[in-house]
């Protein structure tokens, strides 16, 4: 019999503690605290004997600790506040994830990332976090008109960035942005230049800035280009919604000539619809999406897409943060990547 093999099998490692690495580098523990704090009062090479052991014990500084000693956590945090269903479907946040951790590369910080299920499990993510110096600063993303988490982060006194569509106000978090109003111009502008004059947009969310700015710049380009039709509709980005939006549009008795969505996941929704109905593309539709993707390329028809770099967009709102955490101030807002409109084969001159 065994038992107390077992149950010792089961008895989680002790967790390594500053004694621990005193007594291996035959320090102080103070010592150890000025080494692992970068602070004065030890050589560079005791530093980084300590600093060595401290990895090979697989040592963490305890939060409670660090925030008392006013030590930096070594983390930033990543909430995304969409429909779980969506994000399993949606390239442009596992690119943005890809380029937050290129640009926090050889900085030794981490990200804690957590899908909330609404706004207010977002707002109370960022207290806690903040509350127990769980995070140093946070990137925030799909940002609203009034928005709650800007006003909580900046009561907080909490670095932060926004991925946005235009520069934050003065004394507001700082924008890394792409002009939404620009880039759906781009694509109405497009449109317009091959003949088409009946135009829809299946939007996302309708609270978000994005969406928002979208709708805002077909109404503008509908009057100034004497559109015969120009509608926005609002869906929660599932393919779901996309299909059903998509379906009302065509059924019309006279159904747009041209559809814009707002990322591939509705556009190729949509595009199926199209088939179930009949409707050829782009011989009698033509369908842009304002996200491209390897999904976009893939379909046939290929669809003609808005490409911005959301790899380099993250490396950039990570590399922002960084610099207003080392600063401590709130920086300016940074200019995102530029957009390029890539033409493919969904898109031609209405029958």
């Amino acid at each position: 019999m065994a038992p107390d093999t077992e149950e010792n099998d089961l008895t989680p490692p002790k967790r390594a503690t500053i004694a621990d690495i005193a007594a291996r580098a035959g320090v102080s523990p103070g010592a150890v605290s000025f080494a692992l704090n970068n602070r004065p009062g030890v050589s560079e090479e005791t530093r980084a004997r300590i600093v060595q052991i401290a990895q090979e014990l697989h040592w963490r500084p305890h939060s409670a600790a660090r925030a008392l000693g006013g030590a930096r956590a070594g983390t930033i945090g990543f909430v995304l506040n969409r429909p779980a269903r969506t994000l399993g479907t949606e390239t442009f946040f596992g690119d943005l994830i890809s380029g937050i951790q290129l640009g926090l590369s050889g900085s030794h910080t981490g990200v804690n990332l957590l899908v909330a299920r609404d706004l207010a499990e977002e707002l109370d993510t960022y207290q806690e976090w903040w509350n127990g110096h769980q995070v140093d600063g946070v990137i925030v993303v799909d940002p609203r008109e009034q928005d709650a988490r800007v006003d909580l982060l900046a009561e907080l006194g909490m670095p932060a960035v926004v991925v946005g569509s235009r520069p934050s106000a003065e004394g507001a978090p700082p924008t890394v942005w792409i002009d939404d109003s620009e880039a759906a111009m781009t694509v109405f502008g497009y449109l317009h230049a091959l003949g088409h004059t009946r135009i829809a947009h299946v939007a996302g969310v309708e609270a978000f800035e994005h969406t928002r700015m979208r709708t805002a710049a077909l109404q503008t380009f509908a009057e100034s280009a004497g559109l015969a039709f120009a509608q926005s509709s609002a869906t929660d980005y599932s393919a779901e919604q996309g299909a059903s939006v998509t379906r009302t549009l065509l059924s019309r008795s006279e159904p747009p000539t041209a559809i814009v969505y707002d990322n591939d996941v509705l556009a190729v929704a949509g595009l199926g619809v199209a088939a179930e109905m009949g409707v050829g593309v782009p011989d009698r539709l033509s369908i842009v999406s304002f996200d491209d993707s390897v999904m976009a390329r893939l379909v046939r028809p290929s669809l003609t897409a808005l490409r911005r770099d959301t790899v380099e967009l993250g490396e950039r709102a990570s590399r922002l943060l960084l610099d207003q955490i080392e600063s401590g101030r709130t920086l300016e807002s940074r200019p995102g990547p530029s957009l390029t409109l890539e033409v493919r084969d969904s898109t031609a001159p209405p029958a």
